[in-house]
């Protein structure tokens, strides 16, 4: 009999957002507009929507589309964090009605549509700055002041002003009723007072029901933090967002591939996970997004020979997976943050492999998102080189095993394992008997699905 949330978690009925139904199955991709194609537009984006419709993606993320500000810009093109206009589109990407023919595009697909929201600071040119001053943060001396030290194309708002939070929540309501939007991906947004996220969420969803995701992670510190400045207490997932990133096992998957942690560690994140939240909430996992490509390197530069069973296990352990723009196409560079940098696809060497795992994904019972009564079992291994787990729901299961080794390893199969199974990659049968091995590639991985 499945284990109900609350008794899973002692907080479970904190947790009081509820997921649409399409989420459970959900994979999220982040669209780098400005590098996308050649021409970097709504336009020229919207004809690789059916490409990843097909792909097994659900939800597409649009980094900010609104105009950049030019005082304090970083490079020639700016960053697309530093708004200048809240209900501006910028002429870059294309015009308002171009966004609203992207949307319904996406949604004759059944894709849903969010847009990257920066709220907790603007450019130094926008206009809010001179009609508003007072809903800036100052230093000692009366300056405007950035978050970060670093972010200096930036100037950060102080949320005590009521009139700000109205400003905001008339922002975000703009763009789901202009552009038929479907949520947002909020910019650390654990450094914007949690009771503003909360009442906006009341307010955005009385005109329809919206995804939203937050830049932030409870148990690893965001937004270039230190862990002296970082909130592990922001009660973001309990009323306001989804989804938050699950940043901690980003980065303990960076330090295997250095070698500075062992691969079992993975089993003291979920657990500290479950610790935290109960299974019913949703994390986003992942091997690259902007930030991480531009600032951190290349899934090759920081994972190596890892790559590929990596991104395997962000796809299968629990939680919801992101695909980064040009992760099908291998993308072996860092992408100019400031500047136009268009990618070069190369026939997309690696949409069958994100294809297959995605659309498991979202074909199996086994692995739905926040799904409290589906079952997480790990495998015993001969050796710290192998990870492998199964997930089952009644009668059905995934087995997922990576090595990390460079030579093949073996990997005893328990009793419950017995039967018939199918590999996912290359659609091979395969009957497993008691007391069996499953071999495993070097630097490589096995997924299996029961048939």
């Amino acid at each position: 009999m499945p284990v109900s949330d609350s008794a899973v978690h002692p907080d479970a009925h904190l947790f009081q957002v509820r997921h649409p139904e399409w989420a459970a199955t959900a994979t999220i991709y982040e669209v780098n507009l400005r590098n996308y194609t050649p021409e970097g537009t709504f336009r020229a984006f919207e004809a690789h929507l059916p490409r990843l419709a097909s792909m097994g993606v659900s939800i597409v993320w649009l980094m900010p589309i609104h105009p950049i500000g030019e005082v304090e810009r970083k490079g020639s093109l700016g960053s697309q964090y530093a708004v200048r206009d809240y209900f501006g589109v910028n002429p870059e990407f294309g015009t308002l009605d171009d966004l609203r023919h992207l949307v319904q595009a996406a949604h004759a697909l059944g894709l849903r549509v969010l847009l990257d929201w920066v709220a907790n600071h603007t450019s130094w040119d926008n206009a809010l700055v001179q009609q508003h001053p007072d809903w800036y943060q100052h230093d000692a001396a009366g300056h405007l002041v950035p978050p970060i030290p670093d972010w200096t194309d930036v100037v950060a708002f102080d949320y005590s002003h009521p009139e700000l939070r109205r400003y905001m929540t008339d922002a975000l309501l703009y763009w789901v009723r202009e552009a038929d939007i479907d949520g947002y991906r909020c910019d650390v947004a654990g450094l914007v007072p949690t009771d503003f996220w909360d009442e906006a969420r009341l307010e955005l969803d009385e005109v329809k029901p919206l995804f939203m995701l937050a830049e932030w992670d409870e148990l690893y510190p965001s937004g270039g933090l230190s862990w002296e400045q970082f909130n592990s207490d922001t009660r973001l997932l309990e009323k306001a967002f989804n989804m938050t990133f699950g940043l901690r096992l980003h980065y303990l998957l960076d330090h295997i591939a250095e070698d500075k942690q062992p691969l079992q560690d993975i089993d003291i994140y979920l657990a500290a996970e479950r610790a935290k939240y109960p299974p019913s909430v949703y994390l986003m996992h992942f091997t690259s997004n902007h930030d991480v490509n531009s600032w951190d390197g290349t899934e090759y530069e920081r994972l190596g020979p890892l790559v590929l069973p990596f991104a395997v296990l962000t796809v299968l352990l629990p939680g919801m997976p992101l695909v980064y723009t040009g992760q099908e196409a291998a993308l072996n560079r860092r992408l100019a943050f400031f500047d136009k940098d268009p990618i070069d696809w190369q026939d997309y060497p690696l949409q069958d492999f994100y294809t297959r795992l995605l659309q498991l994904k979202r074909r199996h019972p086994a692995l739905r998102n926040g799904d409290t009564t589906s079952r997480f079992q790990r495998l015993p291994s001969p050796n710290e080189d192998l990870y492998g787990f199964l997930r089952h729901k009644q009668d059905a299961a995934v087995l997922c095993v990576i090595n990390t080794a460079a030579t093949p390893q073996m990997l005893p199969l328990p009793p419950e394992t017995v039967g018939s199974w199918q590999d996912i990659f290359d659609d091979t049968p395969l009957a497993i008997r008691e007391g069996d091995q499953l071999p495993v590639p070097a630097h490589g991985w096995r997924v299996l699905e029961r048939i």
